[in-house]
């Protein structure tokens, strides 16, 4: 697993709250939402690769 750097990061409340209601849809931390949406961003902006080892654990 690779090493994870920590940031703070503000966010609107309410911003916060909608995150926290998808998260908890999805089964996922909040933190773990957000990798997620920043993850799907990058690879549809096309500046980040999807690696074959992630797709097989699919976290693609």
């Amino acid at each position: 697993m690779s090493k994870k750097k920590s940031f703070v990061l503000r966010m609107d409340p309410e911003k916060l709250d909608a995150i926290e209601r998808w998260a908890a849809d999805e089964f996922r931390s909040s933190n773990g939402q957000l990798e997620w949406i920043i993850d799907k961003a990058l690879r549809e902006a096309g500046r980040w690769k999807t690696t074959a080892s992630n797709e097989e654990k699919g976290n693609d």
